[in-house]
């Protein structure tokens, strides 16, 4: 069963500072990707962020008006997940890398920390992105995620992440 997105928690911006780390290369829609890190002072937390920084030329966001958030809970020290949790998380994400053929979804953000590992896709059809999740995953062991879905064409999730980081 999956289950669909009403509202998406928006980053608390209070008590917590973005900084981007640094720069990668990636294949894809995706041309160069950025690291930032939202700092809890007082609890001594961090949410970790991987997101596309630019994108390749030619590539037309409106494309692609399907957003599809992949939730992983997990119960780890200072919200980070184990390494054997990490490791799975890993598996789980280069599974669904052939979601991104063809330019038919973009995973555009991926977040970590406060026990709870997002990944953010932008796709052009929801229904046949989760087929080809499915068919992503059949030969794995079950992995414990939620799916949520809605549209957002104009990719507001992914921009209002975006205009917080400060560089």
């Amino acid at each position: 069963m999956r289950k669909r997105a009403v509202k998406i928690t928006t980053i608390v911006r209070q008590f917590l500072t973005f900084s981007t780390l640094f720069l990668m290369s990636e294949v894809s829609s995706a041309q160069v990707w950025a690291t930032a890190i939202s700092k809890n002072e007082a609890e001594g937390t961090a949410i970790i962020y991987r997101y596309v920084k630019e994108f390749s030329p030619g590539f037309v966001r409106n494309q692609q008006p399907d957003r599809i958030i992949v939730v992983w809970r997990y119960q780890g020290e200072k919200g980070m997940p184990s390494l054997e949790e990490r490791v799975r998380m890993d598996d789980f994400e280069d599974a669904l890398s052939p979601l991104e053929e063809a330019g038919f979804s973009t995973l555009a953000l991926v977040s970590t920390g406060n026990d709870l590992k997002e990944w953010t896709y932008y796709t052009q059809a929801e229904d046949e992105f989760l087929e080809r999740l499915n068919a992503a995953l059949q030969s794995k062991a079950a992995f414990p995620v939620e799916i949520h879905a809605s549209r957002d064409p104009e990719w507001t999730t992914y921009e209002r992440f975006v205009m917080s980081v400060k560089n």
